[in-house]
């Protein structure tokens, strides 16, 4: 039995129901299948949406190219300008029509991660075709820059026990996002500035695309505004917890214990 989870909320909606069928059970009388089904969950293996700071105002913004290339030139200028770092999901389809694009990112020093090479839904592959999408990407991109990437985005944030263990055995930690910018939608500049000011938090991951329509225009009121109050901004790896760890439920990733030795410090 397998859980395919979305996002944060799902995660909610999914634990309630299973605490609420745990409890009828009990009180049937069935506390066998009550582990039972309590054992399944603790089972699923969660990917990272955010990261705990321990209040430090630190966030990532990354952007994940699969179409178009026409603002990325824009987007790495204000990147420039501002100082500040990125993480790049690359599809391999996308490095092979884009390839100085790719270096010019790099060059910048921005982090490479890695998007499968043709953008499938993964849970419907098997191991071996999911080891191909990501290490067919993973070479390209190490010959393009001489990088090698460590972290990787599922394709449409689709992800389950078997696509997390593969990317494990890969070298990769798969990352998701807890604030989404919909500016794959068209969404105005505005709409866009403000779905993320009003959600980020410490730890927060930020979903962007470099095709957006409105995303350049967008990101140099974002980055001004979560500036003023406080907020760094650094790459994924950067953000990430390198001591011992753990991911709770709702993709939180947590110092074990409350160790802070872990953190990346900037």
């Amino acid at each position: 039995m397998q859980i395919l989870w979305l996002g944060n909320r799902k995660h909610a909606f999914v634990f309630l129901a299973v605490a609420l069928v745990c409890l009828a059970l009990v009180q049937m009388g069935l506390i066998g299948a009550g582990r039972m089904v309590m054992g399944v969950l603790s089972q699923k293996i969660i990917p990272i949406y955010r990261v705990d700071t321990g209040g430090e105002k630190k966030i990532a913004i990354s952007f994940d190219a699969t179409w178009g290339a026409d603002y990325t030139p824009r987007l790495l200028e204000i990147l420039r300008e501002e100082k500040i770092k990125a993480t790049f999901y690359l599809a391999g389809f996308w490095i092979e029509k884009y390839p100085d694009m790719v270096k010019k990112i790099a060059a910048a020093g921005h982090e490479l991660g890695n998007h499968t090479y043709s953008h499938p839904h993964l849970n419907s592959l098997g191991e071996e075709e999911i080891k191909k999408e990501l290490m067919q990407t993973h070479e390209m991109i190490k010959e393009l820059t001489g990088k090698s990437c460590t972290v990787f985005r599922p394709p449409f944030g689709e992800y389950s026990n078997k696509v997390i263990n593969v990317a494990k055995d890969c070298g990769y930690q798969t990352i998701i996002w807890d604030v989404d910018s919909l500016d794959w939608k068209n969404l105005s500049a505005q709409q866009i500035h403000q779905r993320i000011v009003e959600k980020v938090k410490p730890g927060s991951i930020v979903l962007m695309h470099n095709a957006g329509l409105n995303t350049p225009d967008a990101l140099p009121g974002i980055i001004k505004e979560l500036k003023e109050k406080g907020y760094k901004f650094i790459t994924t790896s950067e953000l990430l917890i390198r001591g011992p760890h753990y991911i709770q439920h709702d993709g939180e990733q947590k110092p074990k214990d409350g160790a802070e030795g872990g953190r990346t410090t900037v």
